[in-house]
């Protein structure tokens, strides 16, 4: 079981980018996938989360009405959208996948590697 992130660079306050999570062996690790996120100093905090059953989603106040969670079933992919980033949302983004509340409190098995994003002009 594997979960492989890309899509992480720099970017000026103000734009974009999308974040990739490509899962292989899903059944065991994802009933949901989603992001967390670590800046220096500080610890690793929730981002966003999908469930592929139902297809919910959640996100952390911080980034709600920014990022944008979804899910490719082809592909067995989730993506992160964001969108007006702000220099406070940079940090290593992980991605996770498993049971939706072990996703949102980080206490999931299944982790990919981080991917770095940095905002800043």
């Amino acid at each position: 079981v594997q979960l492989q992130a890309s899509g992480g660079g720099l970017v000026q306050p103000g734009g974009s980018l999308r974040l990739s999570c490509a899962a292989s062996g899903r059944a065991a690790s994802s009933k949901s996938m989603g992001w967390l996120r670590q800046s220096p100093g500080k610890g690793r905090e929730f981002v966003a989360v999908f469930n592929w059953g139902g297809g919910e989603k959640l996100y952390a106040e911080s980034v709600k009405g920014r990022f944008t969670i979804s899910g490719d079933n082809a592909k067995d992919t989730v993506y992160l959208q964001m969108n007006n980033l702000k220099p406070d949302d940079t940090a290593n983004y992980y991605c996770a996948g498993g049971r939706w509340r072990a996703v949102i409190g980080g206490t999931t098995d299944y982790w990919g590697q981080g991917t770095l994003v940095t905002v800043s002009s």
